[in-house]
């Protein structure tokens, strides 16, 4: 039986390490960040809500044009190695240019999506959401959606530095990562309460 490593130790873990944790630590996804183990907690409803709105305007738009793929909050992308990355974006989009073309298997995709959604309330601290953005766009992503529950707005962060807040009076649209993508913002948090 594998053993969860002591936190408090300096042993880093790996992303193998992460796939044989002991079934007592499966039950909630994990991440992994430079060998650290980080645990994803529950989600909130309106959170879990405006995850599914989001993938679901995603979705229509990527599969009605051939785009990529969709992935949901619970897949794992391993973006760097010793010490080994693994992130679970809410959503996340990958162009299908840059998936296998033979298709996936039963592994975590080793590579950077070209777009990485967070949905954020307002218990989660700015600074730790400003880190994970910025972790994504070192890493590798191309854009990344912060959409804030909150504030009702979306918040996109592009690997050329550029920041834009898009309220819910406007239609957040997917530029050159998602030609042709628009969503009114609104319809994000339509049924949320005021």
């Amino acid at each position: 039986m594998a053993h969860l490593p002591d936190m408090a130790s300096s042993t880093l873990l790996t992303v193998d390490d992460l796939v044989n944790l002991p079934g007592e630590y499966t039950d909630l996804p994990h991440e992994l960040v430079r060998g650290v183990l980080h645990l994803v907690t529950p989600a909130v409803s309106a959170h879990g809500l405006v995850v599914v709105r989001v993938s679901t305007a995603l979705a229509q738009h990527v599969y009605s044009h051939g785009l990529g793929e969709v992935f949901g909050e619970a897949t794992g992308f391993v973006l760097e190695r010793d010490p080994d990355t693994l992130l679970c974006p809410d959503v996340a989009f990958v162009a299908s240019r840059r998936l296998p073309p033979e298709g996936l298997d039963l592994s975590f995709l080793e590579l950077a999506p070209d777009l990485a959604v967070e949905v954020v309330s307002k218990s989660d601290r700015p600074k730790a959401v400003r880190a994970k953005v910025d972790l994504y766009l070192r890493l590798g992503v191309r854009c990344v959606w912060v959409v804030d529950l909150a504030r009702r707005a979306v918040g996109i962060h592009s690997a050329d530095g550029s920041e834009t807040l898009v309220g819910e009076d406007s239609v957040l649209e997917g530029g050159e990562i998602l030609p042709g993508f628009s969503c009114p913002v609104a319809s994000l948090f339509a049924a949320l309460r005021r």
